[in-house]
């Protein structure tokens, strides 16, 4: 069966698959038609966890998955998984993986994403495995993620990677898809170029609202 990806805004995204609905990383600007057999969020950042968007997507079986500094922001019952954890839930397979900064920084020593403070997510659907990288830099981590069908990589740079290092990590992770996320004003065309020259990887740039299929 095919796994649908919808980008809705920033680092939200709609996967549907199996006859289920997951949202991850929603926030203000993220639309979403449908109520969520899941949730997953990547951190405690606003624009990746808007609370009053959660919870009028949620239905009361919503399954909501978020570190633990999530919990009290989103309210009701929240699961946790740290780096390395992983959870079977209605069939999707959610392993949490390590996100944060090692090149970006609020001031010397205090990253905007320190390592333990989020999370990214291999989720894996109808066969299909589909990594969220959350906030993060390109990290040693990447390379051991095994083998991944489409990667979100944040490519806005001041946060997170810019073009060259979300380029960098989509050819280290090696999967058959990547999608630039998180690209505030930058130019994602850039991202594709050196992608395509490095790999044989298929670069995709969406439009907000834009959904792809994988089969």
């Amino acid at each position: 069966m095919p796994v649908a990806i919808k980008w809705l805004a920033h680092a939200s995204f709609q996967i549907k698959g199996g006859g289920k609905v997951l949202y991850i990383d929603l926030e203000k600007h993220s639309k979403t038609s449908e109520k969520a057999d899941l949730i997953l969020v990547t951190h405690s950042h606003t624009d990746h966890c808007e609370p009053s968007k959660i919870n009028d997507t949620r239905r009361e079986d919503t399954v909501i998955i978020a570190p633990r500094n999530c919990v009290s922001k989103i309210g009701g019952e929240v699961k946790t998984l740290e780096a390395g954890e992983e959870m079977l839930v209605n069939g999707i397979r959610i392993r949490a993986v390590e996100a944060y900064n090692i090149k970006r920084f609020r001031s010397p020593g205090n990253p905007y994403h320190p390592k333990e403070f989020g999370v990214g997510y291999l989720i894996t659907i109808e066969n299909k495995t589909i990594y969220h990288a959350g906030d993060t830099d390109f990290i040693p981590e990447m390379r051991q993620l095994g083998h991944v069908d489409v990667a979100l990589l944040p490519s806005g740079d001041t946060y997170t990677m810019d073009n060259v290092d979300a380029a960098e990590a989509a050819v280290a992770i090696n999967p058959k898809t990547a999608i630039p996320m998180h690209r505030w004003s930058t130019k994602p065309e850039e991202f594709r170029r050196k992608v395509e020259t490095d790999s044989k990887i298929k670069v995709l740039l969406l439009q907000e609202g834009e959904e792809i299929q994988i089969t």
